[in-house]
């Protein structure tokens, strides 16, 4: 890790050096670039400045309290200040180790959000209508911008299928552990004797392609006009403005009716299409590595069941954590937070290991 830092540290001066040049104060690209590559360097840098400002002050006081001249009263407040000092620089490193592991290339990205009601009926396309709204609110609370893409209604006023884009920075960063098979039980609302249910609905998040990551070949897409429908399957739109595409060399089918323009259907379709291509194309490289990175990716665990809905016990528990949460009510409003906090320090602590760091190992490294 103090290679690492250091390295960062040398090319942050580099980079600082390179700005005050006059001759590269003349070239406005060349200072975006400089400019945007240290603030990316900036927080660790800052971060490792502090450090070692701890830990000069951490040696300083550990030599006072070596020295056996060390007035008394002056030893009892120099024990306490080496004891803040320790944990301060525990701190430290341990959150400088987590802004060294290697950064999902797609983290920044935009979402493609795709829900679909699973086994149980009715109260299966229920419970996936609740997810919609919990992460639609979700995105809201955050100040990101949440849009329905396409939306396939169960006759009682459900959804089968939901596809929408949430955008805003870091969405994928946050996102992406949401990705596998939420579990609901709970008393529906149509059941007369009052017997718990148990229904599921998955969750795909999709780091958003733009044309840059992945052009389609016009040759290969198959796009069809029809008529868009609402709730129960009746037709609501007789201009034919929802499209249809299909990704020929795959079999993939992509829909989307929820604007009133064709032309911005099937942008939005065309969106969709090049995220699962994306995504399809990644799980195969995936496939080709250790599982112990796949494992990071969170893509790739759809089929597992991630999360239980516990309503008679207002209970969620989160499988991959093993741990419960309550105020089930506030999850489903939007009050993901603590939830998905665990899971990147969990995450976090993954990458950690297998990258080989030991925590250890810094604390034991003289600045």
């Amino acid at each position: 890790m103090i290679q690492e830092l250091l390295a960062i540290e040398e090319k942050y001066r580099q980079l600082t050096a390179a700005l005050s040049d006059p001759a590269i104060a003349a070239n406005p690209q060349k200072i975006r670039e400089l400019a945007k590559e240290r603030a990316e360097l900036e927080p660790v840098f800052r971060k490792y400045e502090e450090w070692k400002r701890v830990r000069k002050d951490r040696d300083e006081t550990r030599h006072l309290l070596a020295d056996p001249k060390t007035d008394p009263d002056l030893r009892h407040m120099a024990e306490v200040e080496a004891a803040e000092l320790e944990a301060r620089d525990e701190v430290l490193a341990g959150e400088l180790r987590a802004m060294l592991i290697p950064k999902d290339p797609n983290d920044e990205k935009n979402v493609i959000l795709e829900i679909r009601a699973g086994a149980g009926g009715d109260e299966a396309s229920l419970f996936a209508q609740d997810l919609l709204r919990m992460y639609s609110r979700f995105a809201e609370n955050k100040g990101w911008k949440f849009e329905v893409m396409d939306t396939s209604f169960s006759p009682i006023g459900g959804i089968k299928e939901a596809i929408g884009e949430i955008r805003g920075k870091g969405a994928y960063s946050v996102l992406k552990y949401e990705s596998g098979v939420h579990r609901v039980q709970r008393v529906p609302k149509t059941e007369a004797s009052g017997r718990i249910h148990t229904s599921t609905a998955t969750v795909a998040v999709l780091p958003e392609a733009e044309e840059i990551d992945l052009k389609l070949d016009p040759k290969d897409l198959k796009i069809e006009a029809f008529g868009s429908s609402g709730p129960g399957g009746q037709n609501v739109n007789r201009n034919y403005t929802a499209i249809r595409v299909t990704h020929k060399p795959s079999g993939l089918v992509v829909s989307c009716q929820d604007e009133k323009s064709q032309h911005r259907n099937k942008e939005k379709a065309l969106k969709v299409l090049r995220s699962r291509l994306m995504d399809i194309a990644q799980r195969e490289q995936q496939t080709k590595i250790a599982d112990h990175r796949r494992s990071q990716v969170g893509t790739g665990e759809r089929s597992e069941k991630i999360r239980t809905y516990n309503f008679p016990q207002s209970r969620i528990t989160d499988h991959r954590l093993n741990e419960n949460f309550h105020n089930i009510e506030g999850v489903l409003d939007g009050d993901l937070g603590e939830i998905l906090d665990h899971l990147v320090a969990q995450a976090q602590a993954q990458a950690l290991g297998e990258t080989g760091r030991d925590a250890g190992q810094a604390k034991d490294v003289g600045s």
